[in-house]
């Protein structure tokens, strides 16, 4: 028995069978020729239609669409007509076009971009994405130069600016996800119409965990921040991402680099108004400590502390079996008692001030370790509350009582005591960051470095890890206008926060140093006496050999003749010279810099 062969035509709305009417019943006879007159009539209506249009015969639909005419019966001449008058070549003239421009004398990558930039323009311009999913549909398959095209950066790029704008467009949703699958993820971390994939998003997610595992010191706050924003799309992105995070977060092996991650992540969210609080408790608290979640969301849903809050929590936290401390290491939490306790002017109940200090201690010096399996305590370590608690208590009566610098110089010896338990640290750059902030703070002080500045030089010293935070004070200052003072003053005092720079350079904080003063050069709205003070003061301060990203930042500031050519000699034995000498015989890609 022979095989009737069937064919689905979408546009007739059933099947086209070989086998003529077989199967049919005696009294659909007439539907039968009803349809057998109407329908080819109407598809060859449809059909001559698309071939009336400009150019019809250059569209992918093109042998889809004579199949169709053929089968119902169409007139070859009649459809070779349509196709051949309707023919205007808009593609060959603009081929045509290339080829004159290269001919005159046009690079053929500038004719290149030149075509495509226009052509990207246009498609952004005329984009229907109605029509884009209806001739996905017809072709019932991933279209061959749909694969082609995202194999060129220029284009992926036009897809992700589409599904910007187009989020619902079916066919662009699959081409990001046929770009996810070709391994250009890290290309779309960006993409909210990638939030809406499960698949392309956790390869994105992957990809931007990976990036942010590998940073150095230099690109760690940038793969932070980008790993951060695409996180907070939307609630479902970050849900699903700190879920992920509080798994990960659990290993005994890198679980508190995750940890951090999703600290960053959550504090990217409460900067963009978001309030993540009951997420965060219900991760990080579930059912088993809910009077202390319970406390915790009351104040951080508000960004406030509240006392009543605090003396519960610091009853919990003093008893004998307390909750996790990963409970109030909470970023946002620790933040508000800092700010508490060392923000000038901040009010705080002196009955409860010791239940404050206590309770960043113990956030601060607990080690806390918890079986994730058993969900019970597995160790709990405090000898070292009672020491930082002393510290904050000491520092916390100096930066209150707003004393004078005589007055500081005679507790000088204390603070620098101190200053070597971290936290006091953080609340020592809060109290410097406030004080030296006053508009009239440098014009009161005749020392060339006042004693507050003086105090973060001890904390650079101390804590490599407080090195970028400092950093960003030293240069807002620096950037800072003391427009009230005169200019030889206000040069002065950038010179001395010049040579707090140098300090914190000397103490291991190199690139981020240089290439801030760097960035300074190129922006050209910095005295070049001050870069050239930054460039004798670090000359004077290292030595060989250097790494090759060093030189790439400052062999252009020691080159460039308006900075150092009054320091250069013509015996070449000068500092500048034989900086150069070396950085030219050992670094010689460098060099061409």
């Amino acid at each position: 028995m022979e095989s009737e062969t069937e064919e689905y035509y979408p546009n007739n709305g059933g099947f086209h069978t070989e086998g003529g009417v077989e199967g049919m019943e005696e009294g659909d006879e007439e539907d039968e020729e009803d349809l057998g007159e109407e329908v080819p009539q109407e598809t060859l209506k449809q059909c001559l239609d698309k071939f009336g249009s400009p150019d019809f015969i250059m569209e992918p639909e093109i042998f889809s669409q004579l199949k169709k005419y053929f089968q119902s019966g169409g007139n070859p001449e009649q459809v070779i007509d349509l196709l051949s008058s309707n023919y205007i070549a808009v593609a060959q003239m603009a081929n045509l076009m290339a080829e004159w421009l290269i001919l005159a004398g046009a690079e053929i990558q500038t004719v290149q971009q030149l075509v495509e930039n226009h052509l990207h323009d246009m498609i952004l311009k005329t984009f229907d994405p109605k029509k884009a999913d209806a001739i996905f549909a017809e072709e019932g398959e991933t279209p061959s130069w749909l694969a082609e095209l995202i194999e060129y950066p220029t284009w992926r790029s036009l897809i992700y600016r589409l599904a910007e704008d187009y989020p619902d467009c079916l066919m662009l949703n699959f081409t990001i996800k046929l770009i996810s699958d070709a391994g250009h993820q890290a290309e779309i971390t960006s993409i909210s119409t990638a939030a809406q994939q499960i698949e392309v998003f956790s390869r994105i997610l992957k990809t931007s965990v990976s990036s942010y595992l590998g940073s150095t010191p230099e690109t760690m706050q940038r793969n932070l921040e980008e790993c951060a924003n695409m996180v907070c799309h939307g609630q479902h992105t970050y849900v699903y991402a700190q879920v992920l995070f509080s798994v990960l977060g659990s290993e005994q092996r890198g679980g508190h680099v995750i940890r951090r991650l999703q600290q960053e992540v959550q504090k990217q969210a409460i900067k963009a108004h978001h309030d993540v609080t009951p997420i965060t408790m219900a991760l990080m608290a579930g059912f088993q400590h809910s009077k202390a979640a319970h406390m915790l969301s009351s104040m951080l849903s508000r960004n406030t502390l509240n006392p009543a809050d605090i003396v519960q929590l610091h009853k919990l936290y003093s008893s004998s079996d307390p909750p996790p401390v990963e409970l109030i290491r909470i970023p946002q939490f620790l933040q508000l008692l800092i700010e508490a306790l060392f923000r000038p002017g901040a009010k705080i109940n002196q009955e409860h001030k010791s239940k404050y200090i206590f309770l960043l201690a113990y956030a601060s010096s607990v080690c806390d370790t918890w079986s994730m399996k058993k969900g019970n305590r597995k160790t709990l370590n405090k000898d070292e509350v009672k020491g930082t608690m002393q510290a904050l208590e000491k520092v916390h009566s100096i930066c209150s009582a707003n004393k004078g610098n005589v007055e500081l110089l005679a507790e000088l010896n204390a603070l620098y005591q101190c200053i070597k338990f971290p936290v006091v640290s953080v609340g020592v750059i809060r109290w410097v960051e406030c004080i030296v902030s006053a508009s009239n703070y440098f014009s009161l002080n005749s020392d060339y470095c006042p004693l507050h500045l003086a105090l973060l030089d001890e904390v650079v010293a101390n804590h490599p890890l407080l090195h970028s935070k400092v950093l960003t004070l030293f240069t807002t200052l620096f950037e800072g206008s003391y427009g009230e003072m005169e200019i030889l003053a206000a040069l002065e005092i950038k010179k001395m926060l010049v040579d707090r720079l140098v300090n914190l350079l000397s103490r291991g904080y190199v690139l981020p140093v240089v290439k801030y003063m760097a960035q300074c050069w190129r922006n050209t709205d910095t005295d070049i006496s001050l870069i050239r003070y930054f460039v004798t003061e670090v000359l004077e301060t290292i030595a060989p050999p250097y790494s090759s990203e060093f030189v790439a930042l400052f062999l252009p500031l020691v080159e460039n003749e308006e900075i150092t050519g009054t320091m250069r000699m013509d015996s070449d034995s000068d500092p500048v010279s034989e900086f150069i000498v070396h950085c030219k015989a050992n670094h010689v890609n460098n060099s061409l810099l």
